[in-house]
């Protein structure tokens, strides 16, 4: 394998490819509400060079590389609430196009960084000439905030090798909060607009029967 790296990782692109396609039909179903619960759906395969640093790094044998390393190919589910990331996991679970592996719930648990998101590691079929391959994939689901602290922590994260210095660790820390804070009053902004929304509808409708 360490030397067909392109044969290799065809299956986990052409995964890609079409998960990404299935998200965006399954955003376009959902817009049809006033808000659909998808914001924009990204994904990418690791590079050859990310995948040999991850596997000095996580002892992760070549012949073991398919089985152990589970996000070589990933897509990512961006969304405006929280409660749309728990929406979008319950919709992918009842799905028979993909097995979830596992789920982890960094939302509820989050990493002592901060850091924040849902991740979804799957079990995906992809058509070859040869014939089915089963390959694993992660899908991770996350708010814009929380995609905004994560891509900052990614960059400074090369910077610092993973070691960030106290100061920084418990700014980034602080930061995740205040992200998560943000996060939190929108989604409640969010509930009393339905709200209202609700109660004029209710009214329009009063008003209809009285004019009868």
């Amino acid at each position: 394998m360490m030397d067909r790296w392109d044969e290799f990782l065809a299956p986990y692109a052409q995964a890609v490819d079409e998960l990404k396609l299935k998200l965006n039909s399954l955003k376009k179903q959902m817009s049809y509400n006033n808000h659909g619960p998808i914001e924009f759906v990204t994904g990418r395969v690791k590079t050859k060079e990310s995948i040999l640093e991850k596997m000095q790094r996580r002892h992760i044998t070549a012949e073991n590389l398919a089985v152990d390393m589970e996000d070589i190919a990933a897509v990512r589910i961006m969304c405006e609430f929280v409660d749309d990331i728990y929406t979008i996991v319950g919709i992918l679970r009842k799905r028979h196009d993909m097995d979830i592996i596992e789920e982890r719930d960094y939302i509820a648990h989050k990493k002592p960084s901060g850091y924040r998101s849902y991740h979804i590691i799957i079990r995906y079929p992809v058509e070859l000439v040869t014939g089915t391959k089963y390959i694993k994939a992660e899908i991770q689901i996350r708010t814009l905030a929380m995609n905004f602290w994560a891509t900052i922590e990614h960059s400074l994260n090369y910077k610092y090798q993973g070691e960030f210095p106290p100061e920084i660790a418990e700014r980034l820390r602080k930061t995740a909060e205040a992200a998560f804070l943000l996060d939190t009053e929108m989604s409640n902004i969010h509930d009393d607009i339905k709200e209202a929304e609700r109660l004029f509808a209710q009214r329009k409708r009063n008003d209809k029967e009285d004019k009868k």
